[in-house]
């Protein structure tokens, strides 16, 4: 019996039978028995570039025999921070942005709830305090981020926890507009919106509604944040869906595919608009910060990641990808218990299963990893795919047979 403690898992069942994996190459995965498996999933949603690319770990071992880490605070920075920042705020929608590490994707929810509160009150709108979340999003799981859950489950048993979050429908324009009236347009701090839901089932929407949701908010005073945890790096097919959209964000979020998983880095890029009050001689500092932030060999891994997507076709495969999910994919509508399929936009997808078996979804994924394939259950009764942007379409074949023997299973 290990001592480890896992997340979202029934301690009871997997404190004895833990599904170790020991090795990675491209985008498969061995367990402690040898056997192999196509991961469908890129871990959770991040190994874009598969595991073991050599460029990333030879960078890796160069910055940690020449210094692993400093802090950020203050004055005090590590070259390979300063430059990943660099390149980070050039591939932005606005390369005049500013780019705040933290060490994961849910650091960066909470921290950009934090600095857009002080962005509020250092321009004299202190009252500025509510944010607008969609059902069915994932903002992480700090406390912020648990607050703004629009999936239900994630949210259950805590209490309440941050005040003045209001949660509409995901891809309800009309009742953004309702929510701000309620609250009062003066009081709007900001809305937290993925381009493409994730975890709540890959539920994507109109780009005209991400549009109208930034301008409506943007109307009331508030700040467009886009959270592209997921889709940013290449998943959308682009840097980030902000780009590829034309959103223009005042903030994005980051992290996952900013290093491909292989070390744990997460972000805000921070439009100069927003930026510029903290910049100014006479600004306020802004007390906020965490041990690890920009830690210098995790930024050397994220520059040879950036350096990968920068020379090498990934983003358009994930495009290509798209497409192939799409359509091998849709040829599982109907093998067992699958009803559905989300797809469309990015290379991710979910097969959604009958709602009226809610256990359906762990067991065809447990059923579909017995079949040498790794997917993953999702909220909504779906099965998440979201492969590294480097299968190949004998890989995506594989991974769809894998999927339909795991169907006929159940």
């Amino acid at each position: 019996m290990s001592s480890l403690w896992h997340g979202f898992a029934e301690m009871h069942v997997v404190q004895d039978h833990p599904f170790v994996v020991t090795r990675g190459e491209g985008a498969y995965i061995w367990d402690q028995s040898g056997k192999r498996y196509l991961d469908g999933t890129a871990a959770l949603w991040f190994a874009h570039l598969g595991f073991g690319r050599p460029e990333v770990a030879a960078a890796v071992a160069r910055q940690m025999n020449e210094i692993s880490a400093y802090h950020n605070f203050t004055d005090y920075v590590t070259q390979p921070t300063i430059d990943l920042a660099d390149r980070l705020a050039s591939h932005s929608p606005d390369p005049g942005s500013r780019v705040f590490f933290t060490s994961g994707g849910s650091d960066a929810v909470d921290s950009a709830a934090k600095l857009v509160r002080r962005y509020h009150t250092l321009t004299g709108n202190p009252e500025r305090t509510v944010f607008i979340a969609r059902e069915w999003a994932y903002h992480g799981m700090h406390t912020y981020g648990t607050s703004l859950a629009g999936i239900e489950a994630n949210r259950t048993g805590y209490g309440e926890l941050v005040p003045d979050v209001v949660l509409v429908p995901h891809d309800d324009v009309d009742a953004i507009e309702k929510a701000i009236d309620h609250a009062g347009p003066e009081r709007i701090a900001g809305i937290y919106c993925e381009p493409v839901l994730g975890a709540g089932g890959v539920r994507s929407v109109p780009v005209e509604y991400l549009h109208s949701a930034r301008d409506l908010v943007r109307e009331a005073g508030g700040l467009f944040i886009s959270d592209e945890v997921i889709t940013g790096f290449g998943r959308i097919g682009d840097w980030f869906a902000a780009v590829r959209f034309d959103l223009d964000p005042d903030l994005i979020l980051f992290a996952k595919g900013v290093t491909a998983g292989y070390l744990p880095l997460g972000g805000i890029i921070v439009s100069p608009r927003v930026a510029s009050p903290f910049f100014d001689q006479a600004a306020v500092v802004w007390r906020h910060g965490y041990t690890y932030t920009g830690h210098a060999t995790v930024c050397a891994a994220g520059l040879a990641v950036t350096e990968i997507y920068e020379n090498e076709p990934i983003f358009a495969r994930a495009l290509e990808l798209e497409k192939e999910l799409e359509e091998t994919l849709g040829a599982l509508v109907g093998e067992g218990p699958a009803v559905g399929l989300r797809a469309g936009t990015g290379a991710m997808a979910a097969l959604q299963l009958d709602p009226a078996d809610t256990t359906l979804a762990p067991r065809v994924a447990l059923a579909t990893r017995q079949e040498g394939v790794i997917v993953r259950a999702l909220a909504g009764n779906g099965i998440q795919i979201s492969p590294p942007l480097i299968l190949t379409p004998g890989e995506v074949d594989e991974l769809v047979s894998g999927l339909q023997r795991g169907l006929r299973a159940i």
